[in-house]
């Protein structure tokens, strides 16, 4: 297919909705709810989406506190990320034109069972609030999707809402012997196979995987 990204195979081109040439098809408007919070549409010229930096992290945290709301880091998504750093190279933010965080999606490193098979889980995916009908959230998708296919990644994991993820190419189809490690809606636990066959017999419940955060090391009294 010409103009498709490196490394992104046929089956997860056409869950991009990417078109001979490389153009990308229109994507019906939706907004999911829960876990992923993304915005509308197609992404606007005013906005860029590039790697996440240290500089990002208190504007990133302020932006989830005003999508997702103080329970947030009460969700069993939450038992999977805690202490945890993002995937290599899998942690993005969508700017304006100003250079300020508009958006935010990062992806973690998991194992599908006690000693099973690697995968990501991502989100959250969060949209500053104030920001509509700029398609940053489906923009973020795309990306975030193209850099883990390109990076080697077999699979992705996600809760969310399954009318709007389907149109990347996200299912309950092969998660149905997978668990999250505490309460969820088992319907709303989503995956796409980036090598295909990557889910075939995964189950159990998804384990912490990944790089651990270093412990910040408190300055030595005079």
């Amino acid at each position: 297919m010409a103009g498709r990204p490196e490394g992104v195979g046929s089956a997860v081109a056409t869950s991009l909705g990417l078109c001979e040439g490389g153009a990308s098809r229109a994507v019906t408007p939706s907004v999911a709810l829960g876990d992923i919070s993304p915005s509308r549409g197609e992404i606007g010229s005013a906005f860029a989406i590039t790697a996440e930096t240290a500089v990002d992290v208190p504007a990133r945290e302020a932006l989830l506190d005003r999508a997702m709301g103080p329970k947030r880091r009460k969700k069993s998504s939450e038992k999977l990320r805690r202490g945890r750093r993002p995937s290599e190279g899998l942690a993005f933010v969508a700017r304006d034109a100003s250079g300020a965080v508009a958006g935010t999606v990062r992806l973690w490193d998991v194992m599908l069972g006690e000693g099973g098979r690697a995968a990501l889980l991502l989100g959250p995916l969060a949209v500053d609030p104030t920001i509509k009908n700029a398609g940053i959230g489906s923009a973020l998708m795309r990306h975030a999707i193209t850099e883990a296919a390109r990076l080697g990644h077999a699979a992705i994991l996600l809760v969310g809402d399954a009318p709007y993820y389907e149109r990347f190419g996200f299912s309950a189809e092969k998660t149905g012997s997978l668990a999250m490690p505490g309460p969820y809606e088992r319907h709303r636990l989503l995956a796409l196979e980036l090598v295909e066959g990557a889910l075939a017999g995964a189950q159990g419940t998804l384990k912490v995987a990944g790089r651990k955060l270093k412990a910040q090391r408190l300055p030595l009294a005079a």
